[in-house]
This record gives structure tokens, C-alpha cells and sequence, in this order.
């Protein structure tokens, strides 16, 4: 497509210039942010003629398309359009327009003239093939509230303003203007389902009209109505008015009294969304991370860009910091989004700070309120109203922030209230996207290093806004921010529930399906998160040099298993959105030398890369953020640290028998049949690379010899899982010292506590995660759900043979000399309480 200014008449030239003199004055104050980013991702052919389409027709928007058009070097809006067959002095067209020199009503219409004719023209072969090309230009985006004058003339609102509100509009938020180009629209394609030219018209302006209408509403948001009458709503509704005076009916108090608490309580939950505090806690924002990163970089988001029209969005990212929501909010507002209501903490509801989250979306809920039934129905009742609004929502589904940079179980507390409300007032479509933030140094590092070194953790308070000064002087790398596959709710209710759309789900209902429908729903978020997960250099950096034995490997070493590790990322696909850094070994290493991470010593036979002091505990936080992805060859690798060979049908065995706790800990994406492929595509990748090989036959996987390089590499990648391992046989091991129908379940919890806790002081393993209670109960679980485990009528746990052979593969994994210091450590029953 020629993007060069055409041969136009005389008197077209005149009204172009005049169009580029109140262009060039407009944009004396006008900046226009162009979307998306990168524009690429828009795949615009330009060998096609291109007609822009905006919903109304307003002369400054006009201006403004025609800038960022010329900027991004694409045909101009007020050029001819260049197609053949077709005669129209304009490259744009508008769905409607307004009449009326001083009063200015829009005219009614069915279609624009000019779309008509070139639907006429491609259906009918007159003209090729011509892409239509969605443009919605907002000059300052908020939403509508139900009171306040300043809506009207300063920010876009649902509202088609006329002359004046246009020009008080672009001289207040000029320079807060957004472009937004959609994927284009191909008449031809149109053209060949074959509905005949009136057909295709009707639906091309059908599908023009609610595209415009679902970006509209995803850039400035639904109607947000005054908080107190949102709290006033609340208070109305039925399961409300039920629950008070079910409380008044209870506490023997009156109806009135019971109201004051529940009205208290909605006042406490409610945000106060504003959108000027929003935009200057954008500039705020922006300021900071150049201040304290390197860069924060946004990857997959143009597929949720595409998608987030369509639906209602739950943003669940992991949690690993208090920074994770202030950049999912950021991305989005950036991105031309409405920024979510996020679900924070009661203690995030500070003296003052409250305020001020509050006004930037953030709603606040209490940790557990199980037991506390009205503050449990104002608060289902507030999530149902905002969320039948067309509000995005955020929460993290974890519950807290993880310690150890391992995914946490997911509470299925807020999906079970997310389905629920859905299935009442089941208004747009719902969809999950999981979001996956990725960290190279942690700005609470130090508190975290404290908590994780036994200290208890310490309440936030006011006293920790002062802390931004110290952060504010040091470095914290980059940070990597990657949305994840959406998942659907009506897709996995149509699994569990066929008949979901005609069943009448009252809000005090609770279907038989629903648990079930939460679990899986909470694990394939987690999943998808780590699916999305981005490899940096400390990740890589924390996974090598915290598998030897003094957290030090020479530099030769290191660079040659960086080089490993980053041709296995590369090869051997954990799923399409993982993504790793550009940088190579030699790079990693000075990179991880400059954030204070590792340190070079030199010495005559070869320099060496040791963690720096005191950074041990902290790296394994970012070697947990990726084990998932090296899970599978590191399984294989360890099958070889006690053998030289083991055959094929042998090595899917002791895998397989693996990998259940695997999948649950790691949250791991595979069935069965997908995670044997797997390992076969590990395996090859693995003799490809000279660290292991077969025998004519095939069926038998041999180790390097000794000594060798290749010996020391496949060494380093099977140590990766060797503390889970060691976890995994202290609580077979406790089981076989005290014998079958002898032990409870929490004894054995709290046996494989002390016990892991008692390892780790004798060996001084930097590992936090070794004697997390957590997973020694989770492991208890799946060894009942996998059948190892029973219960007998005195809630003894008894065992099977299956122990015995799970047992006796930890040959394969474990060393003699760890199986046996594992079984002296090993306790019997205990008696009296553990320690705290």
C-alpha cells in the first residue's frame, strides 16, 4: 500500500492544508499514545487499501488518527482512499455523526453511505480486497459517575460530547490521548461467505458497533457509582436484609443495631475508585520503577489486549510481592485498560495509606470470616454487584505472599465466591488470566531473608512507608511481567455442570459440583502461571550454584552448564509463553556480579563464581520461582547420581511413581501420557547432548564416565530436586521406623518437621522450603490419595507394600550415605508437643 502523499486536485490540497494547520495547532498541546505496543502485533497488511472506521465523527479525533498515522508510517486518514474500483476522497469513515450548527443532536442511521459502497463494490468483484481498520481515539478515559460535573467536560465518558465539550476536553487532557488500531476487518473475507452485499453491510456494522461499544468499555470502564451508594444497594438486597436479621434474631439485639454493624462492615470492604488519583499514581509509578529497575517489560498481553472486550476480568497473579499488583495495575492503565478493584488485606487498611488504596481500587477483606455470617453475605453481596457491573477484578489466590518463591496452594475462598455470584447475575462472560511476575532482586528481600531464617513475620505498619528511602538508593534488576492462557469459566461449567444455564442458583445455594469445579479451576491458574514463567539470569545463576557443595563452581564450569541450561530452554518447550534471557553465559555472569549476587575470585588455576555472602537463603527463592521447568530433566539426572545405567521401562517407572507429588508441588501441566513424553523428549534431548547414551538395543540409558564434563553436568542438573527427594524419604522413612497403624496424621506431620528442621541444622542447607509443614502435609495427602496411605477406625495411618517400593527406588535417587542419615535422624513417636 503506497503510504506516500497522492496526486490529489487543487482544491483537495487546500483542504488538507487547512486540516494540517489545525492539526499542527491542536497538537501544540495534544500527546497521543499510540496502541498497541508493540504495533507490529497488529499484523497490518499494507499491500491492501485501508479505511479507518471511528464511532463518531469529531474533527479533533480526525487530527489526532491523522498524527499517529503519519508517525507510524501508515496511510493517512485524509488521503483519497486507494483502491481500485472505489472513488472516495477520504481513507476514513464514521459510524455516526451530529447534525445541527448550535444545537447537535446524531443522526439517525442505519450504516454510514460510504461503508455501504465498499461493502457494494467488494461483494459485487468491483473493487479488491480493502481492510477496515477499528480506530477508537479517547482524549482522557475515567468513568461515568453518577454525580460530579467535572465528567462532563473534562474525560471521555459514555456521553458523545459536542463542539465545545471536544475542545475543553483536549485542552485538559490533551495530553493524556490514546489511539487504540484493532485487528483489521477484511471485506473480501466477508465478501466470501456469500450473504450478498445488503447482508454483509447489516453485519459488518453489527460487528462495528459492539466492538466499538466493548473497547469503549474496557478503556474507560463501566458506570462506577458513589461508594455510598454502592454500600446503600448492598445493604438493600435480600441476602443482606436476610443475614441482619438473622445477627438481630441471634445476638438478641435490634434489627437496627445489626444494621449499623453491617453497614459499618460494607464501609470497610468498599472502594473508593478515583480516577485522578489513578493518574497521578500513574506518573508516580512510571517515576518509580525508572528509578528502582532496570526495566519492567510486559510479555504476551496483545492476545488479552484482543480478548478483554468480550469478557468480565479476574486478574490472578502469583503473589510474590507488594509490588506485583501496583504493576499488573500500571500494565494495564498503560496498556489503555481499566485498572481492576483488587482484593487487599485488612491490614493493608492503614491510617491514611487505606485512603489512598482505596481510591486507587483496592477493596479490603478480612482473612477469615467463615464463621462471621453477615460480614460473609455484605461481603458476597459487594463482589456479586461489582462484578455485574462490568468491573475487573484482581486477587490473588494464594492468599499471602510466598516466602519461598514457590507457587502456594491456591484458597479456593474468592473463585468459590467469583463462581457464585457469576451464576446469579450471569451478565458477560467471565474470564481468569493468570499472570506471572518474575523478580531479579525482591525489594523485601531483607524482611523476607529474616522470616525465612526463623524470625517471626512482622505486621505492616506506617513505619514501612519510610522504607521507601532506602529503596529508592539501591538496584533491583529488571522485572518481567507475562500474561498467561486465559481460562473461561462457562467453558469449565459446561464440564461440571451442563445444565448450569437453566439451574436457578439462589445467592445461598451451594451446588454439589461447585468444590470440585473450584480445585480445578485453582490449579489450572496455577498451572498457567507457571506456564507463562520468564527465565532471567539470577534464576539461572541460583539453580546451578546452590547444587554444590559450597555454593561455588569455576567460572569454565559455570559457563559451560549456563550454556547447557540455555539450549535446554531453548529446545525442549515447557510450554509457548515461556520466555528466558537474551543474554549469554558470559553475560549472565557479570550481570549477577553487578547486582551483588555472585563474586569472582580469582585464583591461579582459574577464576571462580561464588554466591556472595549472606545471598544464599535469597537465591533459592529464585531457583524455586523455576524449578518447574527443570523438574523433568533434573528427575531424570538424579535416576543416574548412584548408578551408571538403568534401562528404559525401569526410568518410566520410577518417574512415573514420582510424579504425582511432583505435579501437585510444582504445579506441573502434564497428564500421564503427556508427561512420558516428557521424559522422552528430555531423554533425547539429553543423548543429543552427550550426557547420557544407549546401547544398540535401545533400551538401556548409560552416565558419562567419571571425571568428565559431561559426568559434572549431568551431576549439577540431577541435584536440583535432591532436597525434595530428601523430603519425600523422611516421611517414608518415619513411617517405617513406627510401624503400620502406629502413627496419627498429625503426629506424622509433626515427626517429618522436626525431622527436616533437625536435617537442616546438622547439614545447614540453605533451603527454607526443606521443612515447610505445608508440603510435608501435602505429600501425607497424596500418599492416601495415591492408596499408600489409610486411616483405621483408631485414625492410625496404615501402610502398604506400595511403601516398601517407593523406598526402594530412593536407591536410585539417594545416596546410602543420605538414606542412612536420614533413618538415625528419624524419630519415633513423640509424646510431648514440639517446639514452636
Amino acid at each position: 500500500m503506497n503510504t506516500i502523499n497522492p496526486e490529489i486536485g487543487f482544491f483537495a490540497k487546500l483542504r488538507l492544508q487547512w486540516f494540517l494547520l489545525l492539526r499542527a495547532i491542536l497538537h501544540i498541546w495534544v500527546k497521543a499514545r499510540t496502541l498497541p505496543q508493540p504495533f507490529d502485533d497488529l499484523q497490518l497488511d499494507l499491500e491492501k487499501p485501508v479505511c479507518y472506521i471511528i464511532d463518531s465523527y469529531a474533527l479533533s479525533s480526525l487530527l489526532i488518527l491523522d498524527r499517529s498515522c503519519q508517525e507510524m508510517g501508515l496511510p493517512r486518514p485524509l488521503w483519497p482512499l486507494q483502491a481500485k474500483g472505489v472513488q472516495v476522497p477520504r481513507s476514513y469513515l464514521a459510524l455516526r455523526r451530529k447534525k445541527g450548527l448550535f444545537i447537535r443532536r446524531t443522526e439517525v442511521r442505519s450504516h454510514s453511505e460510504t461503508l455501504k459502497q465498499l461493502v457494494e463494490n467488494v461483494c459485487d468483484g468491483k473493487a479488491d480486497d480493502i481492510n477496515l481498520v477499528p480506530v477508537t481515539v479517547l482524549i482522557g478515559r475515567a468513568p461515568d459517575k453518577e454525580t460530579g460535573l467535572a465528567k462532563i467536560f473534562f474525560t471521555e465518558s459514555w456521553d458523545l460530547g459536542g463542539r465545545i465539550w471536544r475542545f475543553l476536553n483536549s485542552l485538559v487532557n490533551g495530553r493524556h490521548t490514546m489511539v487504540q488500531f484493532s485487528s483489521p476487518i477484511s471485506l473480501q473475507a466477508l465478501a466470501d461467505e456469500g450473504l450478498g452485499a445488503p447482508r454483509s453491510l447489516r453485519k459488518v456494522s453489527r460487528i462495528l458497533r459492539v466492538h466499538f461499544q466493548r473497547v469503549r468499555s474496557a478503556a474507560i470502564g463501566p458506570d462506577l457509582s458513589h461508594r455510598r451508594t454502592v454500600v446503600d444497594a448492598v445493604l438493600r438486597s435480600p441476602p443482606v436484609r436476610a443475614a441482619i436479621e438473622e445477627q438481630a434474631r441471634k445476638s438478641k439485639t435490634s434489627e437496627y443495631k445489626a444494621w449499623k454493624q453491617a453497614r459499618k462492615d460494607a464501609f470497610e470492604i468498599a472502594a473508593n475508585y478515583s480516577y485522578a488519583f489513578v493518574r497521578v499514581a500513574y506518573f508516580a509509578l512510571k517515576w518509580f520503577w525508572t528509578r528502582i529497575y532496570d526495566g519492567v517489560e510486559l510479555q504476551h498481553f496483545r492476545k488479552f489486549q484482543e480478548l478483554a472486550p468480550n469478557y468480565e476480568i479476574i486478574y490472578v497473579p502469583c503473589h510474590r510481592s507488594h509490588i506485583d499488583y501496583l504493576l499488573v495495575s500500571y500494565f494495564v492503565y498503560f496498556n489503555g485498560l481499566v485498572p481492576p478493584h483488587i482484593a487487599a488485606g485488612v491490614n493493608l487498611n492503614l491510617p491514611l495509606v487505606g485512603r489512598f488504596i482505596r481510591k486507587g481500587g483496592a477493596f479490603f477483606l478480612r482473612r477469615s470470616f467463615r464463621s462471621q455470617k453477615l460480614y460473609s453475605a455484605v461481603f458476597h453481596e459487594y463482589l456479586a454487584r461489582i462484578l455485574s457491573n462490568g468491573t475487573s477484578i484482581e486477587y490473588f489466590i494464594e492468599g499471602t505472599r510466598s516466602r519461598t518463591g514457590r507457587l502456594l496452594q491456591p484458597k479456593g475462598g474468592m473463585l468459590s465466591m467469583t463462581v457464585r455470584s457469576y451464576l446469579r447475575t450471569p451478565v458477560r462472560p467471565i474470564m481468569f488470566q493468570p499472570i506471572y511476575v518474575g523478580y531479579e532482586r525482591l525489594v523485601e528481600g531483607n524482611s523476607y531473608l529474616a522470616e525465612l531464617s526463623g524470625q517471626k513475620k512482622k505486621s505492616e505498619s506506617l513505619g514501612d512507608l519510610f522504607k521507601v528511602f532506602g529503596i529508592l538508593k539501591q538496584r533491583y534488576g529488571k522485572v518481567h511481567v507475562s500474561f498467561a492462557e486465559p481460562i473461561f469459566l462457562d467453558e469449565m461449567l459446561d464440564q461440571h455442570a451442563p445444565l448450569w444455564r437453566e439451574e436457578a442458583a439462589e445467592s445461598d445455594e451451594k451446588p454439589a459440583w461447585l468444590g470440585s469445579l473450584v480445585d480445578q479451576l485453582g490449579q489450572e491458574i496455577m498451572s498457567g502461571i507457571n506456564e507463562a514463567t520468564h527465565v532471567n539470569a539470577i534464576n539461572l545463576l541460583a539453580v546451578i550454584l546452590l547444587t554444590t557443595r559450597k555454593l561455588a563452581m569455576s567460572r569454565d564450569d559455570l559457563l559451560k552448564q549456563l550454556e547447557l541450561y540455555l539450549g535446554l530452554l531453548n529446545h525442549c518447550h515447557y510450554s509457548d509463553r515461556i520466555t528466558f534471557t537474551e543474554k549469554s553465559a558470559e553475560e549472565i555472569i557479570g550481570y549477577g556480579i553487578e547486582l551483588g549476587v555472585v563474586e569472582n575470585r580469582e585464583h591461579p588455576l582459574g577464576d571462580i563464581i561464588a554466591v556472595a555472602p549472606a545471598q544464599s537463603i535469597l537465591l533459592t527463592y529464585f531457583r524455586n520461582n523455576v524449578s518447574h521447568l527443570l523438574a523433568v530433566p533434573s528427575l531424570i539426572a538424579s535416576c543416574f547420581l548412584n548408578r551408571n545405567s538403568i534401562g528404559v521401562e525401569q526410568l518410566h517407572r520410577i518417574t512415573l511413581s514420582l510424579y504425582p507429588f511432583l505435579k501437585a508441588e510444582l504445579f506441573l501441566p502434564w497428564d500421564e501420557d503427556g508427561f512420558k513424553k516428557a521424559v522422552d523428549d528430555h531423554v533425547s534431548w539429553l543423548v543429543e547432548n552427550r550426557l547420557l547414551s544407549k546401547n544398540a538395543e535401545g533400551n538401556v540409558l548409560r552416565c558419562p564416565k567419571g571425571g568428565g564434563q559431561k559426568e559434572l553436568q549431568l551431576r549439577v542438573m540431577g541435584h536440583s530436586l535432591l532436597q525434595t527427594f530428601e523430603r519425600y524419604f523422611i516421611t517414608v522413612a518415619i513411617l517405617a521406623k513406627n510401624g503400620s497403624g502406629t502413627l496419627t496424621r498429625g503426629d506424622l506431620e509433626r515427626l517429618c518437621y522436626l525431622t527436616a528442621q533437625r536435617i537442616s541444622q546438622l547439614n545447614e542447607f540453605a533451603a527454607p522450603e526443606f521443612s515447610d509443614r505445608n508440603l510435608f502435609r501435602q505429600f501425607i495427602v497424596l500418599l492416601r490419595d495415591e492408596g499408600v496411605l489409610t486411616t483405621n477406625a483408631d485414625e492410625k495411618l496404615e501402610f502398604n507394600e506400595m511403601l516398601r517400593q517407593i523406598s526402594n527406588d530412593a536407591k536410585f535417587i539417594l545416596s546410602k550415605e543420605i538414606r542412612h542419615g536420614i533413618l538415625r535422624v528419624a524419630p519415633q513417636v513423640l509424646r510431648h508437643p514440639d517446639p514452636e
